[in-house]
């Protein structure tokens, strides 16, 4: 008898798992990508593939130079339309739905009422340097290593806390009605969550939290000393959480059904998630508006001795007493003009129709002509971090047409990134084996040998790009067991292509020394005041 019993509970556990298999081929993780330009929805399944993808771009206010600004409520509205429209578009219903996971621009500052759901005011953008004198009359108060301590970050108007101190300030009736506990503040993944839960739960994952400038990336708590010293009042804070792990369920009138909200992480984090790069001295470059480049350090903040950023990259588990052991942490470098240059060739100089015009157009001559451009338009991210350079173009000549300047620019964003990768080594102690890379423009054959040639360093194209929605996918099938664990993810990461180095080492130190030269004359072209 218990023979046939013991049987039957071992043809029950294989049935089970023949079910959880099955059960896995028929459903979803669906990613919210909550970016700078533009929200979108992607739908993957269990092998890690695409299945759908839906896209909205939204409207970028420039109230005044440096200040770039978004309304909330459209950044709701359009991530909430492509979440519908992928799961219409590709024919799946909410059982079908295993997970949401959630991945945003980060360290963008969204102040909002606790009783009606309403902004204070528009969102202050990562990108937005109204800040930066605050910021330097902090750091001649003396408080810049007390924040690089605590945080494992620069003081710079790039993170949350300067920006949230300002809408306190300049938001009308904002501080007092703070003081009264009627407001919220959050990064973008803080204002989803609370939209898709109507209003039920107000929390931000460890990731998110820590690009803010207010968490203590150590003791994994908000710090009081830093809420004291920018007068931010801790009832603002959202509760900070795993990024792996159910942390909420979205109202069940949204999607018809409510569905398990177990992913959150800030995109960069989370695309270095998607590539894989799960042990130490791997790293990733991501070119979107920006580039950010992330290399995983494990279960040890590393300081950086070359201003780049000490950051948690995630935590999968408990937080609390746990909360050590459960986290990876990264050393980050960020270039504020990646995509954004290609923009504004576009946009601005209007020597393109459309971005992918960028490489032929590049490719029309071998060389930029002597053409240097540094495109500083918000400053210089690490390692230079000088919120007072501007964007620059040098050794322009009568010969200088648009397929130089496009080439300049390609250069740029490739040479910005090996800045900071050329920084990250030397604090690591770790040579880079190779670069991952993902993000739109890497899709660009030239612009990707054109950072393999300057870096000197193989680069690797995967064939799945869209890594920042897949690593908050990731995150989120973690947590309601769609994958069992991480080696099975690392084992679904594929190369689509390498690119080796072609560049001598003698032309790529002369070119490098021609790009510091041109940095240098951009750094420092504007004061406090913002006057040339």
């Amino acid at each position: 008898m218990e023979e046939k019993q013991g049987r039957r509970r071992d043809g029950d556990a294989s049935v089970n798992q023949e079910t959880i298999m099955t059960q896995n081929a028929m459903q979803y993780i669906l990613a919210l990508d909550q970016g700078t330009s533009s929200s979108r929805a992607i739908l993957f399944d269990h092998a890690g593939s695409v299945v759908r993808i839906a896209q909205r771009e939204f409207t970028q206010y420039y109230p005044q130079p440096g200040h770039v600004e978004h309304d909330p409520y459209e950044i709701w509205q359009t991530q909430l339309a492509v979440a519908h429209q992928v799961l219409r578009d590709a024919g799946v219903g909410p059982a079908q739905i295993r997970a949401i996971g959630i991945t945003n621009q980060r360290e963008t500052a969204v102040l909002w009422d606790r009783r009606t759901g309403e902004p204070v005011g528009r969102a202050l953008v990562w990108q937005d340097r109204r800040t930066a004198p605050m910021c330097e009359q902090l750091k001649r108060d003396g408080h810049l290593e007390t924040i690089r301590e605590r945080t494992g970050l620069e003081l710079d108007a790039y993170f949350s806390a300067t920006k949230l101190r300002w809408m306190l300030d300049h938001y009308d009736g904002a501080r007092e009605r703070a003081a009264r506990g009627e407001l919220a503040f959050g990064t973008v993944d803080s204002w989803l969550i609370w939209q898709l839960t109507d209003g039920q739960r107000h929390v931000t994952d460890v990731s998110n939290a820590s690009r803010t400038m207010l968490y203590n990336i150590h003791t994994f708590r908000w710090d009081d000393t830093l809420l004291a010293l920018l007068d931010i009042p801790a009832s603002l804070l959202p509760e900070v959480v795993p990024s792996s792990g159910e942390v909420a369920r979205t109202a069940a009138r949204l999607f018809g059904a409510e569905l398990p909200i177990a992913g959150i992480a800030g995109d960069q984090q989370a695309a270095t998630f998607g590539q894989a790069c799960l042990s130490p001295g791997m790293a990733k470059n991501t070119y979107g508006t920006g580039c950010f480049l992330l290399m995983n350090t494990a279960g040890k903040p590393v300081t950086s001795r070359n201003r780049l950023l000490t950051t948690i990259g995630w935590q999968i588990g408990q937080a609390g007493a746990d909360a050590a052991a459960s986290t990876q942490y990264c050393l980050e470098g960020g270039v504020f003009m990646g995509g954004a240059t290609i923009q504004w060739l576009r946009d601005g100089l209007q020597i393109i129709q459309s971005a992918p015009e960028v490489e032929p157009l590049a490719r029309q001559c071998d060389d930029t002509g002597g053409v240097v451009f540094v495109p500083a338009f918000a400053g210089l991210g690490a390692p230079h971090w000088d919120a007072f350079a501007r964007g620059t173009l040098v050794g322009v000549t009568r010969g200088t047409g648009r397929a130089h300047i496009a080439r300049a620019a390609l250069e740029a964003i490739a040479l910005q990134s090996v800045d900071v990768l050329d920084a990250m080594q030397r604090d690591a102690g770790i040579a880079l084996a190779e670069l991952r890379v993902d993000g739109g423009a890497s899709r660009s054959d030239l612009l990707m040998q054109m950072q393999a040639d300057l870096l000197g360093t193989p680069v690797v194209r995967p064939r799945v790009t869209e890594t920042t929605a897949l690593g908050a996918a990731y995150l989120a099938g973690l947590a309601t067991g769609f994958w069992r664990d991480t080696a099975e993810l690392a084992a679904q990461w594929q190369m689509e292509q390498r690119f080796e180095p072609r560049l001598s080492a003698d032309a790529r130190e002369a070119q490098l020394a021609r790009w510091h030269r041109a940095v240098d004359r951009a750094r420092g072209w504007i004061d406090e005041t913002g006057n040339a």
